[in-house]
């Protein structure tokens, strides 16, 4: 179950963002069916090596954007209804997050990477 994330201390972003985002792609491509149980908060803070507190957060964030579903003594479920749309828009903010960063590092100015990306998108027709 949690074979599938890589969390990474290298990473500019916390811990708990990262489950967030691995979790909700697993959801988004059909990896971590509706209803599928996901692993008690310890279980994953132990395999993951991060804290009980950094997981509870995930899990919390993941509870509010719809991706899962927590039952108490039950534990915590993939939402069997996850607003698709919704998971895409953050995924979609998230790269281009990504992407912005990326030009920042390469000191490309605005212009640029609006060229680029409409290079792209011409190319996609």
């Amino acid at each position: 179950m949690t074979d599938g994330l890589f969390l990474s201390a290298t990473d500019k972003k916390p811990m708990y963002e990262q489950i967030v985002e691995q979790i909700t792609s697993k959801v988004l491509l059909g990896d971590w069916p509706a209803n599928m149980p996901l692993p008690s908060i310890r279980e994953l803070a132990a395999k993951t090596q991060v804290s009980v507190i950094t997981v509870k957060r995930a899990y919390a964030e993941l509870e509010l954007s719809g991706v899962i579903v927590t039952q108490p003594g039950r534990g915590s479920f993939v939402s069997a209804h996850p607003d698709l749309q919704q998971l895409k828009q953050q995924q979609l903010m998230q790269q281009l997050e990504q992407l912005v960063e990326l030009a920042r590092q390469m000191q490309l100015t605005d212009q640029q990477l609006l060229t680029q990306l409409q290079q792209k998108l011409d190319s996609q027709g």
